[in-house]
């Protein structure tokens, strides 16, 4: 007290605000200067002029696309494609200089395997087309790392940026590096693969059956998930941190993040790469990059070479040049698994450098972080006891009302995003993203404010409570941090971040949180040191933003996409007011927030429900089309002894989104409710042609009656023998042709099992709901497919054991499309995507 009134002890406590403000600033000067030293670094290890041609990778691009949608078994995709490919190497081998040795092979793999992918099912491939080329030293080389990308594409999409961007960015590299005098340690396998889009078949042939596959021990893997900008690092290992390390070290224009990488490893994108291949079937570490950008366009006929910017094929050419030149000159290579040794969390700052360390030195850091929080909470509770039973009241009021206002939040938004699917009017932020903050964001942020206002008001009538916040938000951040780190989620990083910068923030502006008012001084510091996490937080927000907004387009009929959206801009809403919510005990009044926020929700809201936000563009320069399946299908259905039960036709029809086909009746009156369709109980799969296992994601579907269609070359399905087997099991032999796509199910009857088949390996894997699903292609000629079932019964049955059905799908060809069918497609409107073709459906009972 004395201290007070001595003018010098009074100046040496008003300094002391402002002595700290001076070193957070300091630590954030030495901060940035950390960050451009590295960034220097990098650039000083950077070569100057560049060695790969961004406009040459373009020609390529070009040339592959112009021979139109390469689906597989197609002459685009067997022929036109694999003998440009063929050209080009020619070429590029003839230029090469002499410290190299280039070998290619046409691999035409025949093979099977099983995948937990879509609910579980098993491929079957035959005569499939790989274009591999090995470049390694004049001398030879023992180990090798493979680059991997795929040529072939969906039907009736040029697949530009899926994925013909990346092989020709390959084809640059191989040529940049095959002209380098500079030797090479280790061989570099590119893996040109002609089946990724039937579920990974060409990657499986090749790392199950190649001869060169003994030798890799690293692979690279180039995909899409959109459409140009930056290539993402979405998955690595696994339990390889030198790999990241490499990337780190190698990568110009770094782009990665774990958080994308357990998300993708979850589940929750039903999407899958051929990176799980090389993992689970060769047992090789990787790493897994994508384009993202865009996804609106991916999978449909705007997927051209003129949407990919020449700067996104010079940025992924520098950077998986470098990988590979890194790789094939790395002693590490050769002892790969000698490394495998945990994970590593890694994360891109502002694309500007990666940081990268394994999870065990995170672990470490994050219990150091937890342990100081305890220390500082801990303090407080260790004092006189009467404070000590105050500090812990207060904190665990404090602590309900945060709870009350994450819940009534979350209430009050989902309740909005239900109400807005009820009405129809889902999907209204797809082509006006915008919309999505001013309707969920707005309604989230003023339930939250409101919540604590009320709380103030009524409860507290104080206004100096900002610290006792401030430390529900601290505690709730640790505890998030221990049980992430438990969980062994490499994410946790993120909750470290919110515990670290947060608490440095509340021990340097100590004082000021005492006081009744926030000052500017306070502010000011307070802001500053909640920089870097919130700049951070919303940087890795808006990464997820632009992956996730376009695959709600994709996402199915069954997951309400607002409730979605709604749930993550919540989540963001908490996490980014969570250090602020003591702002509201602090300021004076949230009057004006309060009502700008919920005039602002309001007039959305109203412009939501009357449908001025249409989801969908047919903006040349920036389309976001709808996508909807047309397969013109005869089905056919045989009883036990071999008669026709009943057929019929026409065209069934899937939106593969939320809104089924309600913006599009308006304009084909006749796609409407009343042509919903109906299940067949006895038939597997609902008796429709899905050509992959998605009827849990789309449930919603329609069919329009049509003319019986014939096809040129039709399926022949046969049961070729029967046989009792010693150990009271029957075994049915069949052999099936037709086109280069088929889809078979098999659904054993009550009573019956399914025990064995020549499939995968061996052991059956079945689908959601009980049934089996295969799914078949082949490459430009295949023989007739022959595989076996074992059944057992516990007695026989009058209806049998087992129901197969058998869809065939006309990708291309003069089948593709009945006139019926094309006449149809061209009255959908210009803001859709509608791809079509046509199928059988024949269903026997044996």
């Amino acid at each position: 007290g004395k201290k007070r009134d001595c003018p010098a002890g009074g100046s040496r406590w008003r300094l002391l605000p402002e002595a700290r403000g001076a070193l957070l600033v300091l630590l954030y000067l030495l901060a940035l200067r950390a960050l451009v030293q590295l960034s220097l670094r990098q650039l000083l290890r950077r070569p100057g002029p560049r060695d790969f041609s961004a406009p040459r990778a373009r020609e390529y691009l070009e040339n592959i696309t112009a021979v139109g949608p390469r689906t597989v078994g197609s002459p685009e995709n067997e022929i036109l494609t694999v003998n440009y490919l063929l050209r080009q190497i020619k070429a590029i081998e003839s230029e090469s200089s002499d410290a190299h040795k280039i070998s290619v092979d046409i691999q035409r793999p025949t093979g099977s395997f099983s995948i937990d992918f879509l609910g579980g099912f098993t491929s079957y491939y035959a005569n499939i087309t790989n274009v591999v080329v090995k470049l390694e030293p004049k001398s030879g080389a023992k180990h090798a790392v493979l680059s991997n990308c795929h040529f072939d594409s969906v039907p009736n999409t040029p697949g530009a940026s899926d994925d013909a961007v990346s092989c020709s960015v390959m084809l640059e590299i191989l040529n940049t590096l095959s002209k380098s005098s500079d030797p090479l340690q280790h061989a570099v396998i590119f893996l040109f693969n002609g089946a990724e889009e039937n579920i990974l078949q060409a990657s499986h042939g090749f790392i199950t059956q190649h001869r060169w596959a003994e030798s890799i021990r690293a692979f690279i893997n180039l995909e899409a998930a959109g459409v140009g900008g930056k290539e993402l690092v979405f998955q690595t290992g696994p339990e390889n941190p030198w790999l990241v390390q490499a990337y780190v070290f190698a990568a110009k224009h770094p782009f990665a993040s774990v958080v994308a990488q357990e998300v993708f490893q979850s589940g929750i994108i039903p999407a899958d790469t051929d990176f799980r291949i090389y993992r689970d079937f060769g047992n090789i570490p990787g790493i897994d990059l994508a384009f993202i950008e865009n996804g609106y366009i991916y999978h449909t006929k705007y997927d051209t070479p003129d949407r990919i910017l020449t700067d996104s094929i010079q940025r992924a050419g520098d950077n998986i040049l470098g990988m590979l030149k890194y790789l094939a000159t790395s002693d590490k290579l050769a002892k790969s698994f000698d490394y495998r040794h945990g994970n590593v969390v890694f994360f891109d700052v502002f694309g500007l450098f990666v940081l990268a360390y394994p999870a065990r030195v995170g672990t470490i850091m994050n219990y150091m972080i937890t342990a100081v929080t305890v220390l500082y909470l801990g303090k407080k509770i260790l004092q006189p006891r009467n404070r000590a039973i105050n500090y812990m009241k207060e904190l665990s009021v404090a602590f309900g009302f945060t709870l009350l206002s994450w819940f009534s939040t979350l209430v009050t938004v989902l309740i909005v995003a239900v109400f807005i699917s009820l009405i129809g009017q889902s999907l209204s932020w797809y082509n006006h993203f915008y919309v999505s903050i001013f309707l969920y964001g707005t309604a989230a942020a003023a339930k939250l404010i409101l919540v604590h206002t009320l709380a103030k008001k009524f409860y507290y009538k104080v206004s100096y409570l900002g610290e006792t916040f401030f430390d529900v938000s601290l505690l709730v951040w640790s505890v998030a941090l221990v049980l992430i780190t438990q969980l062994g989620l490499c994410s946790a990083f993120i909750c470290a971040m919110w515990v670290a910068f947060p608490l440095l923030t509340k021990l340097l502006t100590y004082r000021e949180f005492k006081q009744k008012g926030a000052t500017i001084r306070f502010v000011m510091i307070y802001m500053l040191g909640m920089f870097i996490p919130y700049l951070y937080i919303m940087y890795l927000t808006w990464t997820i933003f632009e992956m996730f907004i376009p695959i709600m387009g994709r996402s199915g009929t069954e997951i309400p996409p607002d409730v979605v959206l709604a749930a993550f801009i919540l989540s963001s809403t908490v996490i980014l007011s969570s250090y602020f919510l003591n702002f509201i005990y602090l300021a004076k009044s949230t009057k004006k927030t309060l009502i700008t926020l919920t005039a602002v929700f309001g007039v959305t809201l109203i412009l939501v429900c009357s449908g001025v936000f249409f989801p969908y563009s047919s903006d040349s320069a920036n389309p976001k089309p709808k996508r909807v399946f047309l397969q013109h299908v005869s089905r056919r259905f045989y009883g036990l002894n071999g008669n026709l039960v009943k057929s019929d036709s026409g065209i069934w029809i899937n939106g593969l989104d939320y809104a089924g086909i309600s913006h599009i009746t308006p304009h084909i009156p006749e796609l409407n409710d009343t042509i919903r369709t109906n299940c067949e109980d006895k038939a597997p799969l609902c008796g429709f042609p899905w050509i992959l296992p998605v009827h849990f994601l789309l449930r919603k579907n329609w069919y329009l009656p049509a003319a019986e269609i014939s096809p040129t070359k039709p399926v022949h399905f046969k049961l070729l023998a029967k046989e009792q087997m010693s150990w009271d099991s029957t075994k049915l032999t069949f052999e099936v042709s037709g086109p280069s796509h088929m889809s078979l199910y098999i659904q054993p009857h009550e009573g019956s099992t399914l025990s064995r088949w020549s499939l995968g390996d061996g052991t059956p894997v079945a689908n959601m709901g009980g049934d089996y699903f295969v799914f078949y292609a082949h490459g430009l000629q295949a023989v007739a497919w022959r595989f076996w079932i074992e059944l057992k019964a516990a007695e026989k049955y009058s209806d049998g054991m087992v129901s197969l059905a058998i869809a065939a799908h006309y990708f291309f060809g003069e089948d593709q499309k009945s006139p019926q069918l094309y006449a149809l497609m061209e009255r959908f409107p210009n803001w859709t995507f509608p791809s079509g073709w046509v199928c059988t459906y024949d269903l026997f009972v044996f």
